[in-house]
């Protein structure tokens, strides 16, 4: 008969490894997470109360390749300038409408604009 080694006692797994990966995925994701405020765009919702708007109309439409004040196509920056002219102060309310075809990203670029130039005021509707 053969004679083989005694037999060896089963070794157990090492957990070192594993918790090694956990600190470094736990590390990884602390790095990646973001800290600190997020930013947001400010929204009032329009009503059906028309008697408390002061002034000439301020409706801003995004189209899917222009903006459109009161009808008429603009540029940002001359938009701006006759949303100005329009606006007794630039918490006047200002309507923005997305048209059929315009994608989310034009709406909120546009909004961003009009925050930037000093609009607070923007109210979206339907």
């Amino acid at each position: 008969m053969f004679a083989f080694d005694a037999p060896r006692r089963p070794r157990r797994p090492s957990l070192t490894p594993m918790i090694d990966v956990v600190f470094l995925l736990l590390v990884f994701f602390m790095l990646a997470a973001r800290f600190g405020p997020q930013s947001g765009l400010e929204l009032t919702a329009a009503t059906g109360g028309a008697a408390a708007w002061q002034g000439p109309p301020r409706l801003v439409e995004v189209a899917p390749g222009a903006l459109r004040l009161n009808g008429v196509a603009m540029a940002l920056p001359a938009l701006g300038a006759e949303l100005s002219r329009l606006s007794e102060t630039p918490a006047d309310p200002v309507l923005i409408r997305p048209r059929d075809g315009a994608d989310l990203q034009a709406l909120v670029d546009a909004m961003e604009a009009l925050t930037a130039l000093g609009f607070t005021g923007l109210m979206l509707v339907e």
